[in-house]
């Protein structure tokens, strides 16, 4: 695939050409911007409005007859009764996970320390942290109190050593002592070895692979065959034009490789697919910059989108942060009406139910889809940005926030805009991500005997749930 000229290559706008000799680029505005966007129009109503008003008219959407309600409790009940009674045949890695949640201090530890060690560059530094967090923690209101022999027996085995072992009473008794003494007689780097083997152990339980050959073999082994595959890249992020440029170049290649694993001809719902961050591929990914966002940003993605089409990938264009989602539609747009899609379904958006927009979103989506004649893949999820929203609202000083605060009302947007997407015919092909079960039952039985639909979840998570699904 050739990307480089079309990466080298840009608009006298882009460049900062044409705006006369010696002129700071940064202080000369451009007359030439696109016009407002319906797009913009079409979805911004609910932007800043004061959540009381968005939940009346969402309850009225997300509100069920009292027969259907009592079934909907009924089933989510029976989902939550059979994921504790058959955790016990699971991975013990996930009462350790449940165990050392972020409401302890333990778990906040372990964490920290997880992503702490991936970007310490030195191993003195790494050893001083070690040795402060691990000593900081109160292990031993933990031991004992699970019911997983796993957490009880092994937790320090797995941490200290990635081996699953029984340590003796004496550990279990006080853990913090052991740590220390074991740090002063072999040395914290030993320490620092294992918390990473650890930490290797940890993320394999949340990512498929390290590239996507890996994740892609990985997803054809054992249990795992059972389920399709929308894979995802983790660290997104464009500085400059060289990270995008090479993320591109990722994306791309991710692309090939699934092609190479598809049966030409097969629907596109059923194929893998790929999330594609914005964000990622371009550095100045924001409304300032829309015009240059709309000329480049556009024309990689639609580079992307056709080489998915031409090897039979289905890719999604990713949800990020409130401040980016008019401009992200409008770059969804430009593509998708490109005459070289047609007849191709594999193109599809994620939209988060947190946002006070997300059922103006999907209304626009619907009308774009019936415009154009081709069914658009949407997968609705709840969002994961939701502290940094309310973070950057209030630094902005704004007078509402574009999320919902809180997390009950976030439930009734995803419900109403699951209703709203099971009944836009067949203009959206709905894909719901979640692991809450009260949300899959009441999915199941809002589609009744609609068939054209898929639940989703992430990699680590929910499966005990969707055992049971």
């Amino acid at each position: 695939m050739a990307t480089e000229p079309k990466m080298k290559s840009a608009s006298p706008r882009a460049r900062g050409e044409g705006r006369g000799e010696g002129a700071p680029a940064g202080l000369i505005f451009s007359n030439d911007r696109p016009p407002a966007a319906s797009a913009g129009a079409a979805v911004n109503r609910w932007y800043l409005t004061g959540e009381a008003e968005c939940m009346r008219a969402l309850l009225d959407i997300a509100r069920l007859p009292d027969p259907q309600r009592v079934a909907i409790q009924d089933t989510a009940a029976r989902l939550v009764h059979a994921v504790r009674d058959n955790r016990a045949r699971k991975s013990g890695l996930d009462a350790f996970l449940q165990k050392y949640d972020l409401s302890s201090q333990e778990g906040v530890v372990l964490m920290c320390l997880a992503e702490a060690l991936l970007r310490i560059p030195d191993a003195d530094t790494a050893d001083r942290l070690i040795a402060d967090k691990l000593s900081s923690a109160n292990w031993q209101a933990h031991v004992g109190t699970s019911e997983s022999l796993f957490v009880n027996a092994s937790t320090w085995g797995l941490m200290l050593t990635g081996r699953l072992i029984r340590p003796d009473a004496e550990l279990i008794a006080n853990p913090a002592s052991f740590l220390a003494r074991l740090a002063s007689r072999v040395g914290e780097p030993v320490v620092r070895g294992a918390l990473r083997q650890a930490m290797r152990i940890m993320g394999r339980q949340f990512v498929m692979g390290r590239d996507i050959r890996e994740a892609l073999e990985r997803s054809r082994a054992g249990d795992d065959r059972a389920y399709r595959y929308s894979f995802d890249m983790l660290g997104e992020a464009s500085l400059t034009e060289r990270d995008a440029e090479r993320y591109l170049d990722a994306y791309a290649d991710a692309i090939d490789t699934l092609g190479e694993a598809v049966e030409q001809g097969g629907v596109a719902e059923e194929a893998p697919s790929i999330s594609v961050k914005l964000s990622a591929l371009h550095p100045r990914y924001e409304f300032a910059k829309r015009a240059r966002v709309l000329d480049e940003l556009a024309a990689r993605l639609l580079e992307l989108t056709e080489q998915a089409k031409s090897r039979g990938v289905a890719l999604t264009v990713d949800a990020e942060e409130a401040d980016r989602l008019e401009l992200s539609i409008e770059v969804f747009e430009a593509v998708y009406r490109s005459p070289a899609l047609d007849g191709w379904t594999g193109f599809g958006l994620a939209v988060q139910a947190y946002q006070k927009r997300a059922l103006y979103v999907l209304r626009w989506l619907a009308g774009l889809a019936a415009e154009v004649g081709r069914r658009v893949p949407v997968r609705l999820v709840k969002g994961a940005y939701w502290d940094t929203e309310i973070k950057r609202a209030q630094e902005a000083g704004l007078a509402g926030y574009p999320v919902f605060t809180r997390k009950t009302n976030t439930d009734v947007s995803y419900l109403a805009c699951a209703r709203e997407m099971l009944g836009a015919g067949e203009t959206l092909f709905p894909q719901f991500a979640t692991h809450n079960a009260h949300t899959v039952a009441s999915i199941l039985s809002m589609a009744g005997k609609h068939r054209g639909f898929e639940l989703q979840r992430l990699h680590g998570m929910g499966e005990e749930l969707y055992d049971e699904v």
